[in-house]
């Protein structure tokens, strides 16, 4: 007689640890690790929530194996066990409720926060996320490959010591090695790239390592994407494949998520079929073609499910073996308690988005802007929870907007700049809020309405050629056209990219209207810039607004003459 599996029905795993349940709270980047990237009373009291909340295993948000680069300035470290008390508080907290807790590991490769990350960022091969304002990464070599398979084994070891029941190794969501896995990401020729089986080599790698840094009883699980939603990229079919390779090591469970940060299916937008819609979770189908290839490895699935019939029929169905929550558990901290105590439940889900017109929403990026601004949204919660207080589903977008400026432009900056002097941190502050801004908001927006079709001479587009690169770089500027050329202003002196660019190959085009000029920049450093950013206003009654946004962002503006040599 076969046995009726539940949501409650605890689960073995092939480590010999039992999961007291089928759900799990899974990884939910949470942004609040200290100055020295460590976890502090805000996790602990974050962490008490969940433990109250009867899941079966909690997943903790990705922590980084190399402060060097980080996914956003909040992240916690974990590199060596100078903060191990602190790490062992965390541990203990969710374990205090009765939940295993295992510690989601993480490199973000070219996905790193650019202004976090001292250098340019790393990747399997120097090819760009197609997000504006992220920068191209360099292609790491051999020796630094190697040298982060280690930082995984190392960091793993730690979290057992700390007392963690398990990792998780980050291998979705388009971070470093779901970069390895992807044919888009990954253009090596040697035996990280090219075959499947080669691309796949790194996480593998991985997998070996970190199995022989911790004991046997220790859990070991990866979250792997379907597919990164990507043409060309990392497909359902490879995804088999590497599923099959993975189920040989010593795995103990195999979470499926998809997507990435240019195709952000985890964030609730992947298109989906009408079945997949009555059965809630998004990759739920995909998990039932790799139940065979998975062999005895069990499998969780996370993305969509919101109700308690569509979570027990998923369980009872064999699709998954654990059903995952993320999003769901921000705004009900304790989601599996209520789930599994009331079979009519219902998850609250809230998705934010930009209010545009809706010729502007279909676009890529007011996609990844959508995105972005809901991940951080989410994020503002756990900071409400981590402050001792509660979720709010009625905050505002925008003040998440705000949040997210000063905790990605300022905050994380704060305990690097202990040697400069007040003016110099003023200097410093106005330059990352001012970056932040323009990669973040301006870049996006510029972009997206460009692209319906939406130009004004104010807000244009100038193309240099990066330095290092000899790529062509595309930044949105304002400018102030004349019969002869045009007028930029270089807010930052020549501290900014595109501003070293010219200095290094004065040859530019500039947008005008619908046509691209031709031209030669020059910085004019006795032109009278106060002066100079009035005329850029696109009607006289707006010049003094227009000066006032400039100062509040400049910190040594010079200005820019583009003379046309196409005429």
């Amino acid at each position: 007689m076969t046995k009726t599996v539940s949501l409650s029905t605890p689960l073995d795993l092939p480590c010999g640890q039992i999961l007291p349940n089928r759900i799990m709270k899974s990884a939910l980047s949470e942004g609040l690790g200290t100055a020295h990237h460590a976890p502090d009373v805000r996790l602990e009291r974050l962490y008490a929530r969940w433990a109250a909340g009867d899941y079966g295993l909690i997943v903790t948000g990705n922590a980084m194996v190399d402060r060097r680069y980080l996914g956003e300035p909040g992240n916690v470290v974990l590199e060596n066990d100078s903060e191990l008390d602190a790490f062992q508080r965390w541990a203990k907290t969710a374990q205090d409720g009765g939940s295993p807790i295992w510690m989601q590991l993480n490199h973000p490769g070219r996905q790193a926060n650019p202004i976090t990350t001292d250098g340019p960022t790393v990747a399997p091969s120097a090819v760009k996320l197609d997000i504006p304002g992220i920068p191209t990464p360099r292609e790491l070599t051999d020796t630094e490959i190697r040298d982060i398979i280690e930082r995984f084994a190392v960091s793993a070891g730690i979290a057992e010591v700390a007392g963690f029941d398990g990792v998780q190794i980050h291998g979705a969501h388009g971070y470093l090695i779901s970069q390895f896995l992807s044919p888009l990401a990954n253009k090596r020729s040697d035996r990280w790239g090219g075959s499947t089986a080669n691309r796949a080599r790194f996480v593998l790698e991985i997998i070996r390592r970190v199995r022989e840094a911790v004991g046997p009883g220790f859990a070991v699980g990866i979250k792997l994407n379907s597919a990164d939603f990507q043409r060309g990229g990392f497909s359902e079919e490879e995804s088999r494949t590497v599923v099959e390779m993975i189920a040989a090591e010593r795995i103990d469970l195999i979470e499926i998520s998809g997507g990435s940060y240019e195709s952000p299916a985890m964030m609730g937008r992947p298109a989906v079929s009408a079945r997949t819609r009555d059965r809630e979770a998004y990759f739920l189908d995909y998990a039932e073609t790799i139940r065979e290839v998975a062999a005895a490895v069990p499998l969780a699935v996370t993305g969509g499910f919101r109700t308690h019939t569509g979570m027990a029929d998923a369980i009872a169905s064999g699709a998954c073996d654990v059903v995952g929550l993320g999003r769901p558990t921000v705004l009900a901290p304790n989601a599996a308690q209520g789930v599994m105590a009331d079979t009519s439940a219902t998850l609250p889900t809230t998705q934010r988005s930009v209010k545009l017109p809706r010729r502007l929403t279909g676009t890529a990026q007011v996609k990844a802007l959508n995105g972005a601004l809901d991940l951080q949204w989410h994020t503002d919660q756990l900071h409400a929870m981590g402050a001792g207080g509660d979720p709010d589903p009625h905050r505002s977008l925008w003040r998440t907007a705000i949040t997210t400026v000063r905790r990605n432009g300022v905050d994380a900056f704060r305990s690097q700049r202990g040697h400069l002097g007040t003016s110099d941190k003023k200097a410093v502050r106005k330059f990352r809020i001012e970056r932040a801004v323009g990669r973040y908001i301006a870049n996006p927006v510029v972009a997206s309405l460009t692209r319906v079709g939406i130009t004004t001479s104010f807000a244009t587009e100038l193309e240099t050629i990066g330095r290092r690169t000899g790529r062509r770089r595309t930044v949105p500027v304002s400018a102030a056209f004349d019969e002869t050329g045009a007028w930029v202003i270089s807010q930052h002196g020549a501290r900014s990219g595109w501003a070293n660019n010219i200095s290094a190959n004065p040859a530019v085009h500039i947008k005008q209207g619908r046509q691209w000029r031709s031209g030669t920049a020059a910085f004019v450093h006795d032109d009278d810039v106060a002066k100079r950013v009035r005329t850029f206003a696109p009607n006289p009654v707006f010049a003094s607004l227009t000066a006032a946004s400039f100062r509040a962002l400049q910190s040594d503006p010079v200005s820019v003459r583009i003379s046309f040599t196409d005429r």
